[in-house]
């Protein structure tokens, strides 16, 4: 149970999603203390992209056997990422499953709810031509692309264990860099940004249309900002187009911010990291995106 306080008209937003293949790494490199905090943070930016402060969180973790270990360092990643954004764990279910899962696979899925005043709801509506693009970068893949930089890269311990110099740690190590929350340095401009989206799968151009009004469109400049070394190594190795790269990754931008040029300003002087990426423009096709 959870008591609603402090809201006048509250709005409950809720969103429920998975790790995904990223729990395949963390089985072969024998490390679960991130996996929780990279289900936290992955859903406490979608309902931010709303406008929504978290409220709660439950999980569902399932096993083929149960290692009270693996579960205990899971936890222990939820609950930290849940401290560090003010939201409540309040509660989950583990279930062992051997006839579903082999004996070493897992499954880890959170459900989050949080709320926002009716009258501050982030819905994109008044984004105009003439807005500015803000990007705030990513800490790496986050939750999404894994299976094709699994394909790519290969999966073994061998290969997650080679030190790669371009990105200062192992490989298994820059893989398995948590999901990066965006809520503490947003959350004081919310008042003045029309539009966020969160890049997750299908990125720039599966998750920025669902921000965008009728009759305009986003144009990025992709040369605004640094691609990280993780996604140049992926694209070389695996020999990929850049149309089919910043269709599955975040390609360094996590969370994408839509303001005026005043709010701009105002981001900026605040969060030097925040980056000017591109511009709304006039109609070329209903919620469209360019990546020039």
């Amino acid at each position: 149970m959870f008591e609603l306080k402090g809201f006048t008209q509250p709005v409950l937003v809720s969103s429920v999603d998975g790790v995904g293949t990223k729990l395949k790494l963390a089985t072969t490199i024998d490390k679960f203390d991130t996996v929780g905090i990279d289900i936290v943070n992955h859903s406490v930016n979608d309902i931010l992209t709303c406008g929504a402060t978290p409220l709660f969180f439950l999980d569902y973790i399932a096993m083929g056997h149960l290692k009270p270990t693996t579960v205990r360092d899971i936890v222990k990643g939820l609950s930290t990422a849940c401290q560090d954004v003010g939201c409540t764990l309040i509660g989950g279910e583990t279930a062992e499953m051997p006839g579903i899962y082999a004996e070493e696979d897992f499954d880890l899925v959170g459900c989050i709810v949080g709320a926002v005043e009716k009258t501050a709801i982030i819905n994109g509506q008044t984004i105009a031509p003439g807005d500015v693009i803000m990007g705030l970068p990513s800490s790496g893949l986050h939750t999404n692309g894994y299976s094709l930089a699994r394909l790519v890269l290969g999966e073994s311990k061998e290969v997650l264990d080679k030190y790669y110099v371009e990105l200062g740690k192992t490989l298994g190590e820059a893989l398995l860099t948590p999901h990066r929350c965006y809520l503490t340095e947003l959350k004081p401009f919310l008042s003045i940004i029309k539009g966020l989206a969160h890049i997750t799968g299908g990125g720039f151009l599966g998750n920025v249309p669902r921000i965008l009004p009728e009759g305009v469109t986003a144009h990025f400049n992709t040369a605004a900002w640094e691609v990280p070394p993780i996604f140049r190594l992926i694209q070389n190795q695996g020999d990929i187009s850049l149309e089919e790269m910043y269709r599955v990754f975040n390609m360094g931008l996590g969370m994408v911010a839509i303001v005026t040029p005043t709010g701009a300003r105002q981001i900026k002087e605040c969060l030097a990291e925040a980056v000017i990426v591109g511009e709304i423009i006039g109609q070329q096709g209903d919620h469209q995106v360019i990546l020039d």
